[in-house]
């Protein structure tokens, strides 16, 4: 049994064991008594009145979807729910752990909440999940970005440099805090000691989206976690790769020379956007992701091994690349994590759209993402599937593609933004009008539109619309799998910007 003694949330000092996973446990004794439920949810787990309910998702799933704030659950500092949050605290290594029912984007926009009572400026990765730029509408933060690294090659982001993150924190001297994302879609890992580091020296707190990373630090082979090189405030997607349900994920509060200053902010923060009608179902499925984590540390290590291999056959059978071969030509780069699969496709002949496509047509196989350039495919951390059967639907793709479809060409390149106008939260709330894609440009921009995948902006509200980001977006949109987050419709035909 991992038996240890760690300060919790407020209240009395649990002795924990991660063996256990304390709020499911109470949550699956609380549905197996005998209830008469006149209370929500609606459905009152009567698994015969909600038949098409009852054969989505099965009874014991109406059973469990319990309301917040039951005694002997949630209610009360002793309960399981706060000895759940003392457990992912210590398995991370955290201060303090909040769950979270609204994804990482929640996380995202309670860290951009908490900033404006550290400084006026945020200093902030180029790069970052478009619920960072959401976090700076609500906010009201002035905003400077550092660029990322840029594979022009495969047209993707990558990370920022100390050296990059130091010079645009001494140029604002008025900044809240640094904001960075590590790893990025594609797996590149930056050198969080060292951002950290550069940070601190700043006198701000070093807050990392490290929704791609829940799984670090579980297994020699995985990369270290933010929070065990110096991260001040961390957002976990704990079901991306750690197994929870999805929609669940984590916000992570270091032992740093920011956390006194921090903790009750993020704590009033978590509050104003968290549901008051969380669900029992994610936050269990949380606590089970953390016993599973700590528990099974051989079935993570299994599941690197399983990604390993897929590597290491499509090196020896020639066809296709593995994008994290070239992480080593970026200096911002330090790791990759073994779980993300990155397969240039057109180096074997076919566009990375066109392969997501086909492998879920023909052969039942779904990968996490397509660019007209590459794939990833993802392996949860403690998942076997069968990577046999994706090697193998893999080189049956067709090579090179005959036939009407799209031709194997350059990847699009990532537009340059646009010059900066007003602040993100300005251009959301001042007039708006949407114009034709064609005089949009020039414009100033009233919305955060993002390529999806990955969900990286491209243009956001306050920057001037130019015509590369117009055509980006476009064929974007216009690709199999494409989709722009933000348009004002699925073509991009129009554009939202701010009334002159």
């Amino acid at each position: 049994m991992n038996t240890r003694t760690i300060a919790a949330p407020p209240g009395p000092t649990p002795v924990l064991d991660q063996d256990r996973a304390p709020y499911a446990e109470a949550l699956q004794a609380h549905a197996s008594r005998s209830w008469v439920r006149l209370n929500v949810p609606g459905h009152s787990a009567d698994t015969a009145g909600f038949a098409p309910l009852t054969s989505l998702l099965g009874p014991e799933a109406l059973r469990l979807d319990f309301p917040p704030l039951l005694e002997g659950i949630d209610l009360g500092t002793s309960a399981p729910l706060h000895e759940a949050l003392a457990l992912a605290a210590e398995a991370w290594g955290a201060r303090r752990t909040w769950f979270l029912t609204n994804g990482a984007s929640q996380g995202n926009q309670i860290a951009s909440l908490v900033a404006p009572a550290l400084g006026r400026t945020l200093v902030v990765q180029r790069s970052v999940h478009s619920s960072v730029i959401d976090g700076l509408v609500l906010s009201g933060l002035d905003a400077a970005f550092v660029q990322p690294s840029v594979d022009a090659d495969q047209g993707i982001a990558h990370g920022v440099t100390a050296e990059d993150l130091a010079a645009a924190l001494a140029a604002h001297p008025d900044a809240a805090a640094a904001y960075v994302v590590t790893p990025s879609y594609f797996g590149a890992v930056a050198d969080v000691r060292a951002l950290a580091d550069v940070a601190h020296a700043a006198g701000v707190p070093l807050i990392v989206d490290e929704a791609w990373g829940s799984h670090f630090g579980f297994h020699p082979d995985l990369p270290a976690g933010a929070l065990q090189q110096g991260a001040d405030l961390v957002t976990s997607s704990t079901h991306k790769l750690a197994g929870s349900l999805t929609q669940s994920a984590m916000l992570h509060l270091g032992h740093g020379p920011f956390a006194d200053r921090l903790e009750p902010l993020v704590e009033r923060a978590f509050r104003l956007v968290q549901s008051t009608s969380a669900s029992a179902l994610l936050m269990a499925s949380l606590d089970v992701a953390r016993s599973h984590l700590v528990r099974r540390r051989e079935a993570v290590g299994a599941s690197v091994e399983a990604a390993d291999r897929v590597r290491q056959v499509i090196r020896r059978l020639g066809r296709y690349r593995i994008v994290s071969d070239g992480f080593g030509r970026f200096p911002d780069i330090v790791a990759a994590d073994p779980l993300r699969i990155a397969i240039d496709t057109r180096s074997g002949g076919i566009p990375g759209h066109e392969a997501r496509r086909l492998l879920s047509r023909d052969h039942q196989i779904m990968v996490e993402v397509a660019t007209d350039s590459a794939i990833v495919a993802v392996v949860g951390a403690g998942a076997a599937p069968d990577t046999d059967r994706f090697i193998e639907a893999l080189h049956r793709l067709p090579a090179p593609l005959t036939g009407p479809g799209p031709d194997v060409a350059a990847p699009l390149r990532l537009p340059a933004p646009g010059q900066a106008r007003l602040t993100a939260r300005e251009a959301f709330l001042r007039p708006a009008l949407v114009v034709p894609a064609a005089e949009a440009v020039g414009m100033v921009s009233a919305d955060t539109l993002a390529a999806y995948p990955p969900g990286i902006p491209n243009v956001l509200p306050g920057e001037v619309v130019t015509a590369e980001v117009v055509d980006f977006l476009q064929r974007t949109a216009a690709a199999p799998s494409g989709h722009v987050r933000g348009a004002v419709d699925a073509e991009v035909s129009r554009f939202r910007v701010v009334a002159p």
